[in-house]
């Protein structure tokens, strides 16, 4: 026979349990549903304000102006994760697309699609042994190669030119039966972290960023999981600058500094932790689309274009807000729903 004391606390659960499977759902996916939920947000401004704007073919232009940023905000939430940050990645893309301007033949450019991501790898090595290695904090490390990777790149290319090879041109805006480049390359780029935040080497960036002493005592190398983390920032910063040059036919010896905080950005309103452990791509991409968007809202609005940075401002500090409120909410019921 049940006392009032059970019958009580049996209600007082009944009633608190389906609040608490929806704080476990936001908890398990809430850095995507509060991203998610400001990206829809977006989207039914721009339709009722220019009904069918979110056609295929569209949707196929809007991949391609994001995509440089997408590479790149990829590379920096690896970098975030690890609990760091790289601010090279502006570096690594102006000398890339300084790079890819002086390849004008498309035969001899060839090898330099394999050349350049090396290079990004390289300098992404260099950022992560001298963290390592000299307990330096990331932030001043890849500050410093971010101005040393410029000066390199007003050394190849002092000024902006439209002399990459056309072939890179061609197959960066082109389509693949119908489908355009871009969006097959952003679906692959999903694909790859799919598979990526499974393996080993991203467990292990992944607890390294949540305690490196803990990680260390798990058997993660702290050397190996930054070489492995700032390897990879470097890289995707190298496709983004490839990727760059490619689609708008040119190189650029200072455009990667208009990546760095954009892509810092996003990486915030995908709900990744700057202070490492917790955070994926898709939230990401969903941030990247979102930075892509808020032009388009200013725009149909007639608004001056002072007001597409203010928005964006708005937008990173109202994400925040709402993913720190849900994490507080998440945590608060998971301690009342211990007995």
């Amino acid at each position: 026979m049940r006392t009032a004391a059970t019958a009580g606390a049996a209600t007082s659960a009944g009633a608190r349990g389906p609040r608490q499977a929806l704080f476990m759902a936001f908890e398990r996916g809430g850095t995507v549903i509060v991203p998610m939920l400001a990206l829809a947000a977006l989207v039914l401004v721009i339709e009722t304000l220019r009904p069918g704007s979110f056609t295929l073919e569209r949707l196929g232009l809007k991949s391609t102006e994001f995509m440089t940023l997408a590479l790149v905000a990829t590379g920096q939430t690896i970098a975030v994760v690890r609990g760091g940050i790289d601010l090279s990645v502006g570096g690594t893309i102006s000398l890339v697309t300084a790079i890819a301007a002086t390849r004008g033949d498309d035969v001899a450019a060839l090898p330099w699609l394999v050349f350049l991501p090396l290079i990004g790898l390289s300098i992404g090595i260099a950022n992560g042994l001298i963290i390592s290695l000299l307990q330096l904090q990331p932030f001043v490390v890849t500050l410093a190669m971010w101005s040393i990777m410029e000066g390199f790149a007003l050394l190849v290319l002092p000024a902006e030119a439209n002399t990459a090879p056309d072939s890179w041109t061609n197959a960066a805006n082109g389509s693949l039966g119908g489908v355009p480049v871009a969006f097959l390359l952003l679906l692959t780029l999903l694909a790859w972290w799919m598979w990526f935040r499974g393996t080993r080497l991203a467990n292990g960036i992944r607890a390294a960023g949540s305690s490196e002493r803990a990680a260390f005592l798990g058997g993660v190398s702290p050397l190996r999981s930054n070489l492995a983390a700032y390897g990879l920032s470097g890289v995707f910063a190298a496709l983004a600058g490839l990727f760059y040059a490619a689609k708008t036919g040119s190189g650029d010896p200072t455009v990667g500094t208009d990546y760095i905080l954009p892509s810092i950005a996003a990486v915030v309103i995908g709900g990744v932790s700057l202070m490492g452990g917790r955070g994926g791509l898709v939230g990401v991409i969903v941030g990247v689309i979102i930075l892509n968007l808020i032009g388009d809202v200013v725009f149909l609005l007639q608004l001056p274009s002072y007001w597409q940075p203010v928005a964006t401002g708005l937008i990173l500090v109202s994400v925040v807000m709402a993913s720190v409120l849900v994490d507080r909410l998440s945590a608060r019921s998971s301690l009342q729903a211990v007995p």
